[in-house]
């Protein structure tokens, strides 16, 4: 646990030495956990942590907006010296509004699935965070393992590895639970306007899947369009991490490492 300049203590984990550091930034009802495989072969320090109602980290009164998630993500990256980061989906959110701020903040970016970013998230995303905050609030493992199945692809599911995920997540999320401030956020935009990001001048690599109905295509063309420097990579189906697992790896590692 670190506590931060704001009041809020986070829970982080740090893994790896020497530099460049980079922080990772989870989605939506994920944490550290699901985000460490991102990780997986990038050079340096990496620090992994959990936004407030996630996890450990405290849940400040609310409510909350993506600007308390960009003084999260700036506490924990000021902390550690980062200067690269990482943010998927809702941490790709809060990455944007830091940069909108501090656009020289770091000198190397990814941004795997952005879900929104002047617009709030679909109805179908926001259909389904709602169903995980209420399945997480009521204690019910199966209604639990019920939302959290559709993260998986439809092959995986009965195998495994899937059931290896499903336990992993039950047990996080069962455990630890997720704060109903949470609830808010997907009706919200991280930015008032995407040209908020036309002073950031650090290399940016966007990664978006064909197909997620959750972290749409467009939004993610959006935001390479609106970063200078930024590569666009569009996956040709969902469910990259159990079917181009390790191409997503050397993508990002290749990239950070760069």
């Amino acid at each position: 646990m670190v506590a931060t300049p704001h009041g809020a203590r986070l829970e982080q984990l740090a893994t790896g030495a020497g530099d460049p550091v980079t922080v990772f930034a989870h989605g939506l009802g994920n944490g550290i956990a699901t985000t460490r495989p991102f990780g997986s072969g990038v050079a340096g320090r990496k620090v992994f942590f959990q936004f407030r109602g996630h996890g450990r980290s405290d849940a400040p009164p609310g409510p909350w907006s993506y600007l308390d998630l960009a003084r999260d993500l700036r506490a924990v990256a000021d902390l550690a010296n980062a200067t690269r980061a990482f943010g998927a989906s809702l941490g790709a959110g809060a990455l944007c509004r830091l940069l909108a701020e501090s656009p020289e903040r770091f000198d190397r970016l990814v941004f795997f699935l952005p879900a929104a970013l002047d617009q709030p998230r679909t109805p179908a995303a926001r259909d389904r965070i709602a169903a995980l905050i209420e399945a997480v609030e009521s204690g019910d493992a199966s209604a639990v393992a019920d939302v959290v199945s559709a993260e998986l692809p439809p092959a995986v599911r009965n195998t495994p590895a899937g059931w290896a995920y499903l336990r992993q997540r039950l047990d996080h999320l069962l455990r630890d639970g997720l704060a109903a401030g949470l609830a808010d956020l997907p009706d919200q935009a991280p930015l008032g306007d995407r040209a908020e990001l036309a002073a950031v001048t650090a290399p940016a690599l966007v990664l978006a899947c064909a197909g997620d109905d959750l972290h749409p295509v467009e939004v993610a063309e959006q935001l390479a369009a609106a970063l200078p420097r930024a590569t666009l990579h569009v996956y040709d189906r969902p469910g990259v991490l159990w079917s181009e697992r390790a191409d997503l790896r050397e993508r990002i590692s290749g990239f950070l490492n760069g």
